[in-house]
């Protein structure tokens, strides 16, 4: 019986304490905290993202039409403006990223561009200076790697026009290349005319 009237004395000393609280709020949030990443996690992550597109690249590997190492070789897709191919063509357009293939192996200058093309996409790169070479001494015939470029990039989708760089900028041993907006850029854009 002693030990029922502890119990119940120490509940209401245990309830008296209590009632100055006031409960917390509750609310449907949850606190999170944003960590950035380490250098390791995103080196691991472009190592990742590399070896995808190691096993998603598609250029081609067959025979191609051979290009003379001094012409001049451009493309653009139906609809470019014109004023907009003439300042390409005449290097008027900030180059975002300078790409060297030159002296590279076949295999790995195809990696490389096709790397970098969908690397510079990404990152809403426009503009790319590549440098290929003459390849006077390649084979089995000169400008192998001029000729392959001249054919892979007409295949990527994200490519829009190219053309022989002006002599400032290597000439017939480089090329201008124009990349299309990536979907950020394109949104943004139409915000902005939207805005007007």
């Amino acid at each position: 019986m002693r030990n029922t009237e502890l119990l119940e004395d120490g509940l209401e000393d245990f309830l008296k304490e209590l009632e100055d609280v006031k409960p917390i709020k509750q609310t449907d949030t949850v606190a999170t905290c944003q960590q950035k990443n380490t250098l390791a996690q995103q080196l691991k992550r472009q190592a990742i993202e590399s070896t995808h597109n190691l096993t998603n690249n598609y250029l081609s590997v067959e025979k191609v039409e051979p290009v003379d190492p001094y012409d001049h070789i451009s493309f653009k897709l139906d609809g470019i403006q014109q004023g907009v191919f003439k300042n390409l063509r005449m290097g008027k357009y900030k180059i975002d990223f300078v790409l060297n293939l030159q002296q590279k192996k076949f295999e790995q200058a195809r990696t490389m561009l096709f790397t970098q093309i969908i690397e510079s996409h990404k990152k809403g790169e426009r503009t790319l200076l590549i440098k290929h070479g003459l390849g006077l001494h390649n084979k089995p015939f000169p400008a192998l790697i001029k000729s392959y470029l001249h054919q892979w990039l007409q295949q990527m989708p994200e490519v829009i026009a190219y053309h022989t760089a002006q002599p400032y900028h290597g000439g017939n041993s480089a090329v201008y290349v124009l990349l299309k907006k990536n979907q950020h850029d394109k949104a943004s854009n139409r915000e902005l005319h939207r805005r007007k």
